[in-house]
C-alpha cells in the first residue's frame, strides 16, 4: 500500500531531526511548496558555536526549566527557524510546514508538540499557511496558521482577544 503524501513528507522530516544536537527535545522541519521540498531544518547551535550534544551540557535542562518555558537560555535556533532562515520568501509563501519532534533519551516520538511562540511568529510572518505536525507514526495533526494562530491569538489574554 502506498504511503500518503502528508506522511511522506513527515518520514522525510523524521530524518531531517536526526541532525538534531539538541540534548532535550529532537525537531525536524522542511517547508513544501508546489509538491516541492523547499528547505529543511533542525534544531542546533548557530553556525560556528559548540552545540549542546558536543558540550554535552544544558543549561535549561540543569536549572531545571519546564519544557516550553525560558526560551531565551537556550543555545539552539528551532528547526522552523532554520527552515525559514533557509528559504527565500517567495518560495515560502503559502507553502504547508511539516515538522516532527522526538525525545532523544528515549528515540520516542512526542505527541502534541508543537511550535513555540517565537517560531510561530516567525512562521506567521513568513507566509507559511500550514503546519502538519506527526505524534505517531502514521497520525499527525494539521493546523491552519491563519485560522489557529493569527485568528486565535493565544499571545493576548482572553479578555483582549477577539
Amino acid at each position: 500500500m502506498r504511503i500518503d503524501k502528508e506522511n511522506y513528507y513527515l518520514d522525510i522530516a523524521q530524518t531531517v531531526l536526526e541532525r538534531s544536537t539538541c540534548l532535550r527535545r529532537c525537531y525536524g522541519a522542511i517547508i513544501v511548496q508546489h509538491d516541492e521540498i523547499v528547505s529543511t531544518g533542525y534544531n542546533g547551535a548557530p553556525r560556528g558555536r559548540m552545540n549542546c550534544a558536543d558540550l554535552n551540557y544544558c543549561t535549561r535542562e540543569e536549572m531545571n526549566i519546564p519544557s516550553g518555558q525560558r526560551y531565551e537560555l537556550c543555545r539552539s535556533v528551532h528547526a522552523e527557524a532554520n527552515a525559514i532562515i533557509s528559504a527565500a520568501r517567495s518560495e515560502v509563501l503559502g507553502s504547508t510546514l511539516y515538522m516532527v519532534c522526538r525525545d532523544p533519551k528515549t528515540g520516542e516520538l512526542i505527541p502534541n508538540s508543537t511550535s513555540c511562540s517565537m517560531c510561530r511568529r516567525l512562521i506567521i510572518n513568513a507566509g507559511i499557511s500550514r503546519i502538519v505536525i506527526r505524534d505517531t507514526p502514521t497520525e499527525y495533526r494539521v493546523v491552519d496558521v491563519q485560522k489557529e494562530w493569527v485568528e486565535e491569538d493565544d499571545s493576548l489574554p482572553p479578555k483582549i482577544r477577539r
